[in-house]
């Protein structure tokens, strides 16, 4: 019963958020830009679950972005498949990357997590002949199935895809939660040397969800700079993985919706307070110290709270 109110009342703000396109377009710009950082969110919020945090995730949100621009320079121009490709080198990278790093726990696993991430930005900003360096590359519209769109119509159209992307990996995700696998996962936290004694390798546990983390902050990249139409190295940035982690920790992790709860929310108090006065970061600092001090559980755990109380 608490389950059915909680999916009808997310039922209802996607139902809401539909009907986005038809509000000023900046609002839609805004959500877009949410979602694509929700799911780089999400994705830290996976190893949340396993007490890791990973202070370098900015980098497969920066690969996913550049490696669609390095697709298009080459002549491939359908979002579909820029998309696939920004998922593909993103999960791989993930994989060659998590292969090392998840031998590693607390401190260590988020420090290593931040050295790869700088030396990826430092790479990106660099080498000026590939990346365009400080100055970034322009990303031009894509296509769907080989039919050019205007500008405004891609931008509403990637919004809708955003939208059903969100809800679909936002279940998976939460169905991965539930599994098995994910329940490893929370072990790992809780009692990893047990777990190991059950016969599970916690080391392979972690790669899957890493793995599927860089894989989900791809999806984040790929979105975000079909969105801008622009790519810099700041994508990679320690501040913005440090973003994605509080955005995980504001939404909360109970739920495959609480990393874009808290992406909304952060977003459009961002855009409404820089709007209102010149000193939005003192807004914005106050807004989160109380949603974390007074919201352990994120946002997301409001919600679930509320419907507890009802029953």
């Amino acid at each position: 019963m608490r389950q059915s109110q909680t999916c009808l009342l997310l039922a209802a703000v996607l139902c809401v958020m539909a009907f986005v396109p038809f509000a000023p377009e900046w609002i839609q710009f805004v959500l877009t830009l949410a979602i694509a950082k929700g799911f780089v969110a999400l994705g830290v919020a996976i190893l949340l679950r396993a007490g890791l945090i990973s202070l370098g995730h900015a980098m497969f949100y920066a690969i996913g972005a550049y490696a669609i621009a390095f697709v298009a320079q080459m002549g491939v121009t359908d979002f579909v498949a820029l998309l696939v490709v920004g998922i593909l080198v993103s999960a791989l990278v993930g994989l060659v990357v998590g292969a090392f790093l998840v031998r590693y726990r607390a401190i260590f696993f988020a420090m290593l997590n931040l050295a790869i991430s700088m030396v990826l930005y430092a790479l990106v900003s660099k080498l000026y002949s590939l990346t365009g360096g400080s100055d970034g590359m322009p990303l031009a519209t894509p296509t769907f199935f080989g039919v050019a769109v205007a500008k405004p119509d891609f931008d509403t159209v990637l919004y809708y895809i955003a939208l059903v992307l969100m809800v679909g990996l936002g279940y998976l995700v939460h169905r991965y939660w539930k599994s098995p696998l994910g329940h490893a996962l929370s072990a790992i936290r809780t009692n990893e040397l047990r777990l190991e004694y059950l016969g599970v390798s916690a080391r392979n546990v972690l790669l899957i969800a890493y793995v599927a983390s860089a894989a989900l902050a791809g999806v984040g990249g790929v979105i975000t700079a079909c969105a801008v139409g622009h790519i810099l190295p700041d994508f990679a940035y320690w501040t913005e993985s440090a973003h994605f982690v509080l955005v995980a920790v504001l939404g909360g992790i109970g739920g495959g919706a609480g990393p874009f709860i808290g992406s909304f929310f952060l977003e459009l108090l961002h855009s409404a307070s820089i709007n209102i006065t010149d000193a939005w970061n003192l807004i914005t600092g106050i807004a989160l110290i109380v949603v974390i001090v007074f919201l352990p559980s994120g946002l997301y755990g409001l919600i679930r709270r509320r419907e507890e109380n009802k029953l």
